[in-house]
């Protein structure tokens, strides 16, 4: 039987469990197969859960009329001692049937979750080219929930449906009259508040679309808390998220009022069936078709018969909802990453000069490389062209969440035009992804080398890196295979022994998400420690040195040319400090490559060349002296210090 936590090996080459994605409810019926054993246990405790309450009015009957009218007490004794025992088999079925639902539950909410994980993990930084953040986060954890919820009620919607027949045929054999009656309560019911489920469906992907957006901008104000409250503007986004809570809020409370009109018209049809039946049973019993205990059963089935029917209505509930998830969910699940396999890869030749075709750079290997651009924007592309990642688009994005005010055919069509799009954008990807990439290193193409290969070769560090959770060590040796001493000299590049100092237990000490502990400068020198760390061949930084003053980056300028020397590194930036201390600079205008040099040797030859260094230097000036207070330094300027305390031997731990 599969328990908790399951195996998820969706996505992963070669595996065959691929979630089904063709349409919502094929997404939610292959969730159902994948609980495996776990569902058909879980509906055998239910049904065997459900016999005392199917079993048990006719019980009772038997023993009011074998017993108590006939004054037969054996009988009764013998009734009574028989319900005794099935009560108890109800109740430790039902003990086993809410641990079955609990795992059922937990299956569907954490294998979702690890459904995401794994589609993140596959596409990398397609994934947030093609679909906001928030709308990855909300599947991964509000819609794993409504599946996990449709779990639950199915299994109990089962035993119930099961129960509802069973007592139908008990009642229809007794009294046809009756058993009709039970019959038609239940398709009635659903009849009647059929038509309320569609704006409830409707007020309901409403409040899923506001409640993304207002996740995606949590993510950003949490993101971006220090700048925003630097520039004066954390009111102004706080107004906006409380407005948008507002709107959540809105749209929540208009599909509670449409769940409440579908509850009422259940409550409503349940207490009239009680009537009816009630009212049916004495006119049975006065014209002596039915004996008192059969009136005692069927008065007890009737009372019984409510939970059934609120339990349907609680499903057509849960399906609309959970329909609404899965439409979301495929719109994540199913993209496909643009890469392929070349037909007969290619090794990464070692040490060889890096070209790139669309601006001309040529990178030489083994030395330290600087580009300088006069549009941040064009260093930054070359960097991804080198890590061979798709460029940056601004419309790339094609959110799933449909506009509000859309309704019926406009809302289908608006659906269908945003699938196309998205259809569009992954053709697009995967044509530029197909064809040569336009970045040879040694002659070859990096389109015809197998894309783990140029990852693992190859490291570019962005400008927005992701720290995560946990210990310093985790943060910095990711695959816990640094030894002491190279942890210490990444570190020490870095100029990151303030990090260390600021966190109790040194390498064990915890950091928060996203490093929010720490100041942006704190933050960018552990994502350099973290990137220093990891060797590559190759190492592609862009503005490493952006958050932090002036005095830190001497430091790290002076460092990490001797920390890479024999090595193919590459720094976008337009720093004096570091341009100083560049094997080579490359200028970029408009694009291309115009110039190359030595930095002393540009700055006299080159107008464009030093109009970008000189905006660089005041630039540099007038974030330090911002800066300086909020990040000092206890050592002089240029003073070069010695790493903390050593970590035990065996590892950065």
């Amino acid at each position: 039987m599969r328990d908790f936590p399951p195996t998820v090996d969706s996505f992963v080459e070669r595996s065959a469990e691929q979630p089904d994605t063709r349409s919502p409810r094929a997404f939610l019926f292959w969730i159902v197969r994948q609980q495996g054993s776990v569902f058909w246990w879980g509906l055998a405790a239910a049904l065997m859960w459900m016999v005392p309450q199917t079993v048990g009015p006719w019980i009772v009957g038997r023993a009011i009329d074998t017993g108590i009218v006939a004054g037969d007490s054996g009988a009764t004794t013998r009734w009574v001692l028989v319900l005794a025992a099935v009560t108890l088999l109800g109740a430790g079925c039902g003990i086993i049937f809410h641990t079955f639902i609990v795992k059922e539950w937990l299956i569907a909410l954490y294998g979702t979750t690890k459904l995401v994980t794994r589609k993140a993990l596959q596409l990398g930084h397609v994934l947030t080219r093609r679909t906001p953040t928030g709308e990855v986060l909300a599947v991964s954890g509000s819609d794993g929930d409504q599946f996990g919820a449709l779990m639950e009620i199915t299994t109990r919607a089962f035993s119930q449906l099961a129960a509802y027949l069973v007592v139908a045929a008990i009642v229809l054999k007794t009294s046809p009259r009756m058993g009709l009656l039970v019959l038609i309560a239940a398709p009635l019911l659903v009849i009647l508040g059929a038509p309320l489920l569609r704006p409830m469906q409707r007020w309901q992907g409403v409040e899923r679309s506001r409640n993304s957006e207002l996740t995606s901008m949590a993510t950003d104000i949490v993101g971006g808390l220090r700048i925003l409250r630097g520039i004066g503007g954390e009111e102004t986004f706080g107004g906006n998220y409380a407005g948008q809570s507002q709107r959540v809020r809105e749209a929540g409370v208009a599909a509670g009022r449409w769940q409440a009109s579908v509850e009422s018209v259940g409550v409503l049809l349940s207490g009239g069936f009680v009537v009816a039946l009630l009212w049916t049973g004495t006119r049975e019993v006065a014209e002596a078709r039915l004996t008192v205990g059969q009136f005692v059963s069927f008065l007890g089935y009737g009372l019984f018969l409510i939970q059934p029917m609120r339990t349907f209505v609680e499903f057509a509930q849960k399906w609309t909802r959970s329909l609404v998830s899965a439409r979301k969910a495929i719109a994540v699940l199913e993209q496909r990453p643009p890469w392929h396999h070349p037909d007969t890869p290619v090794e990464l030749p070692r040490m060889a000069p890096i070209h790139d075709e669309v601006s001309g750079v040529t990178i030489e290997p083994g030395r330290l490389t600087m580009v300088v651009s006069q549009v941040p924007d064009d260093s930054a592309a070359l960097a991804d062209r080198i890590g061979r990642y798709l460029p940056s688009e601004e419309d790339a994005q094609v959110s799933g969440e449909i506009p509000e005010e859309l309704k019926g055919r406009a809302a289908r069509r608006e659906r269908s035009r945003r699938a196309k799009a998205r259809a569009e954008q992954a053709r697009r990807d995967e044509e530029r992804a197909s064809r040569p990439w336009g970045v040879t290193v040694g002659g070859v193409d990096l389109s015809r080398v197998e894309l783990d290969d140029v990852r693992r070769r190859i490291l570019v560090s962005d400008t927005s890196p992701q720290v995560f959770a946990g210990t310093l060590r985790a943060a910095i040796d990711t695959h816990g295979t640094l030894t002491r001493a190279e942890a210490e000299r990444a570190l020490y590049t870095a100029a990151a022994d303030d990090v260390f100092d600021a966190l109790p237990g040194g390498w064990q000490g915890q950091l928060d998400e996203r490093g929010r502990g720490l100041s942006g400068g704190q933050r960018q020198r552990l994502v350099l420690m973290r990137a220093l760390a990891a060797d590559p061949e190759v190492l592609v930084l862009v503005e490493p040195t952006s958050a932090v003053d002036a005095h830190t980056e001497a430091r790290i300028a002076e460092r990490v040319g001797p920390h890479r020397a024999g090595r193919t590194t590459v720094v976008m930036t337009a720093s004096p400090l570091l341009l100083h201390h560049a094997d080579e600079v490359i200028l970029l205008e408009g694009g291309r490559a115009t110039a190359r040099g030595r930095h002393a040797d540009l700055l006299g030859s080159s107008a464009a060349y030093r109009s970008v260094v000189v905006r660089g230097e005041a630039k540099a000036h007038e974030h330090a002296e911002r800066h300086h207070d909020d990040n000092p330094d206890p050592h002089g300027p240029g003073e070069l210090h010695e790493p903390p305390a050593p970590v035990p031997e065996g590892g950065a731990r």
